[in-house]
């Protein structure tokens, strides 16, 4: 290991017991790969009943970094010439986004992947949700369009998770077999990430060996009450953001990704095409399923960040895919100086990637 990376880790481990100590969330995990070299940091614990330490093989669930496989799956089919980016939604979805100035038929596919379609967030309407007790997508698809549209579309950006759960969808009508099926075929297989799936239907739990997620649900203070949200109906997010994974795992995809192995170029080079982003991260732009963040004189980062109940995971690197790193928390809350998880976990992207520890501003609730 070269002078340069251990002093970076053990910034990087600074910055873990900090989060433990002054944070005071109650485990963190970071997987560092550079080149062929990988470096695994933690503090805190996986279960705080149990006084169970983090470990490398510990599953989480990823929230939105979901995104970043379903849109590579979607990629390759278009690869495969099975559909086009700019065809409209309604071919392969007739008839389901409709109503409330939302028309399927002039929404395509591009603007679910990237942002664009305008289509309402339907995880904005948290009481429609608990009117249900569970959650198919398209009755997710019928919560959003309930609502009028964000915007026409093409004509601004706006995070939704609907845009996701329809790309799921298609992919499920174009291939005519589950997504889960799909993601595991494509990516996880041939990857070999053993810990990497989507959960199936309203299965509330994580198989194998996994941390303890805990949630102050939006409650700030130190003497706020942690609940253990461990086990929770993943049909609420589905594509938009159910799967879960390991560190491990998540730097293999990662790396996978960002160093051409999963998409020709012709696709990757679509992928990366990015738009200006909304109310979002300062300075992040948002391509495929994949966002860049811009780091202090070393350019862009490029991944995606996945928040979930009691779980906040970071994933970026360079764009080559030779230093990647994977952090996950499994708190939803920071104490000390951190509004937020996010703080932290940018404090340890700057650290590894870049040449600065500044914070930014937490992601929406959306995110």
């Amino acid at each position: 290991m070269s002078m340069l990376n251990a002093d970076r880790h053990t910034r990087t481990q600074h910055l873990l017991d900090s989060a433990v100590t002054l944070a005071r969330l109650p485990g963190i995990a970071v997987e560092v790969r550079t080149g062929h070299q990988t470096w695994y940091g933690s503090a805190g614990m996986a279960d705080t009943a149990a006084h169970r330490p983090r470990h490398p093989e510990d599953r989480f669930r990823i929230g939105s970094i979901t995104k970043t496989f379903v849109a590579t799956v979607m990629l390759q089919l278009a690869a495969e010439n099975e559909l086009d980016l700019d065809e409209p939604i309604g071919k392969r979805l007739p008839g389901l986004v409709r109503g409330n100035g939302h028309d399927g038929d002039a929404v395509t596919v591009r603007q679910l992947l990237n942002h664009t379609s305008g289509i309402f967030n339907y995880t904005l309407d948290q009481q429609a949700l608990n009117q249900h007790d569970r959650h198919p997508p398209e009755l997710l698809v019928q919560i959003a369009v309930a609502h009028p549209p964000h915007f026409a579309p093409g004509t601004s950006w706006a995070y939704s998770n609907t845009n996701y759960i329809l790309a799921g969808l298609i992919i499920e009508q174009v291939t005519g077999r589950p997504l889960a099926e799909e993601i595991d075929h494509r990516i996880s297989r041939p990857l070999q990430l053993p810990a990497t799936y989507l959960p199936s239907g309203d299965d509330p739990t994580i198989h194998g060996r996994h941390v303890r997620h805990y949630t102050r649900l939006n409650i700030s203070g130190a003497d706020a009450e942690t609940h253990d949200a461990t086990e929770f109906d993943p049909s609420l997010f589905w594509a938009a953001g159910a799967m879960i994974s390991t560190t491990g795992d998540l730097a293999r995809f990662l790396q996978a990704l960002l160093g051409g192995q999963l998409l020709p170029p012709a696709l990757q080079h679509e992928m990366f095409a990015t738009v200006p982003t909304t109310n979002w991260i300062p300075t992040a732009e948002y391509g495929l399923g994949i966002s860049s963040l811009d780091l202090p004189h070393r350019g862009k980062a490029w991944g995606m960040g996945g928040a979930t109940f009691g779980s906040w995971t970071y994933a970026y690197g360079t764009r080559d895919g030779k230093h990647i790193i994977v952090a996950n928390v499994n708190g939803d809350w920071a104490d000390d100086r951190w509004e937020d998880p996010i703080g932290i976990l940018t404090d340890l992207l700057h650290t590894e990637l870049g040449a600065s520890t500044t914070t930014t501003p937490p992601l929406p609730d959306n995110a």
